[in-house]
């Protein structure tokens, strides 16, 4: 049986912190041998949050923003979601494509270029969770849209089924050099894969 919300949710954050951490460390490794150069990736913060908190992150329903979404399945099953508002993304793809002439529009080749960032975050922090928590993951191909964070949300995650009401949500700072991207990434777990998460974290009575 999980306890009581109110108990463990300040009590637990070093946890989702821990999964953040470990997650930006292997992300950061990856990103880094992909661009040739240092990345840093710091976890600012690391909680559980409402789903209908997921938009504002990006500063709300209908800010357009772009979002990197991947379907975990295994021992548990659930959506993983990572949004950037446009301007980041835009930051982000500046680093990863550099000499790429910028337009209004996200072409292919910029698509493809966030879907690997996600693919790679994505994977990192799954694979922590599973390293904590010694549950088997696997993640899905990833998909990318640019959409009102709403829109976003209905084809990523409303469109799957049923969602948990609540989210663990890991804000991360992606640094290179001297410029900063933040990104926000989401886990929602499928209501009955919920409970099998949170205690595998230890989170049971």
């Amino acid at each position: 049986m999980v306890s009581n919300r109110s108990d463990w949710r300040a009590e637990h954050e070093d946890i989702l912190r821990e999964v953040g951490n470990i997650g930006a460390g292997h992300a950061a490794s990856a990103l880094s041998a992909l661009l040739g150069e240092e990345v840093k990736i710091s976890v600012t913060s690391a909680r559980m949050c409402a789903f209908n908190e997921i938009a504002d992150a990006v500063g709300g329903d209908e800010v357009v923003a772009a979002g990197i979404y991947l379907r975990m399945t295994g021992d548990v099953h659930g959506n993983m979601l990572l949004m950037l508002s446009l301007p980041s993304a835009k930051q982000l793809l500046r680093r990863l494509l550099p000499g790429q002439q910028e337009t209004l529009e996200f072409n292919e080749l910029e698509i493809s270029a966030l879907a690997e960032v996600g693919n790679i975050l994505g994977g990192s922090y799954m694979n922590a969770i599973g390293t904590l928590t010694h549950l088997t993951l696997t993640q899905s191909v990833p998909a990318v849209a640019i959409d009102m964070a709403a829109a976003i949300l209905d084809i990523g995650i409303l469109s799957a089924g049923e969602v948990c009401d609540e989210a663990i949500l890991i804000d991360t700072v992606i640094s290179q050099g001297k410029f900063d991207v933040q990104g926000h990434f989401f886990l929602l777990p499928d209501p009955d894969s919920l409970t099998t998460l949170l205690c595998a974290l230890g989170w049971c009575t």
